[in-house]
């Protein structure tokens, strides 16, 4: 089984290899090379940084969109988006302005505007995944965020709380994205990328 974990210039990639050979995939693709993702029999997306630079990097890279187009919404083979990569499944993002996402998840990625004064922005550090629908990678937990946009939408997985309810995962058929980090999430996260690996959508 062959993962692709996609490197477009926009991810924690090291980590996030170290953290899916730590949950036991045996072939972790680290790659930019569209016709690899082609052929890959699970899909990871990273990201780190603003939306819409990041998706002006991965439509920069030659035939990937076109790759995870064919091999996710066609093939339907699993497919996980971390941070800004779960944010790309989303219809557009308006940080620095309006931009358009893949658009697999109806949903906007908005500026987090907590209810609650005290509720910093950037959400940093260790909160609660409480699931909203029943899911077979999504479970109850802590895990780590570090974000100042987040996705609002449809297929809401789980959500968390920072001053209000914030999306932490969404998905649906072969798609999952979360928000937060599992590589940074100790034991919860590495539960997720198990549970990812042997996921049978």
């Amino acid at each position: 089984m062959t993962l692709a974990l996609i490197d477009y210039g926009a991810g924690n990639l090291h980590s996030v290899a170290n953290a899916l050979k730590a949950a036991g995939a045996s072939d972790v693709l680290i790659t930019g090379d569209a016709d690899a993702v082609a052929k890959a029999d699970r899909i990871v997306l990273p990201g780190v940084g603003a939306f819409g630079a990041c998706a002006s990097a991965l439509r920069g890279v030659g035939g990937m969109v076109e790759a995870l187009e064919q091999r996710v919404r066609r093939d339907g083979v699993p497919f996980l988006g971390i941070c800004v990569g779960m944010q790309l499944m989303a219809d557009a993002g308006e940080e620095h302005g309006v931009h358009a996402g893949l658009g697999w998840v109806r949903g906007t990625v908005r500026h987090l505007t907590p209810s609650d004064a005290s509720a910093k922005v950037p959400h940093m550090g260790w909160n609660d995944v409480v699931p909203a629908s029943p899911h077979p990678l999504i479970e109850a937990g802590e895990a780590y965020f570090l974000h100042s946009y987040a996705f609002d939408g449809d297929d809401v997985l789980a959500t968390t709380e920072h001053g209000g309810a914030v999306t932490a995962a969404i998905g649906r058929d072969n798609l999952i994205g979360v928000q937060f980090h599992p590589e940074k999430s100790q034991r919860f996260g590495l539960a997720l990328l198990e549970r990812f690996l042997e996921w049978r959508p």
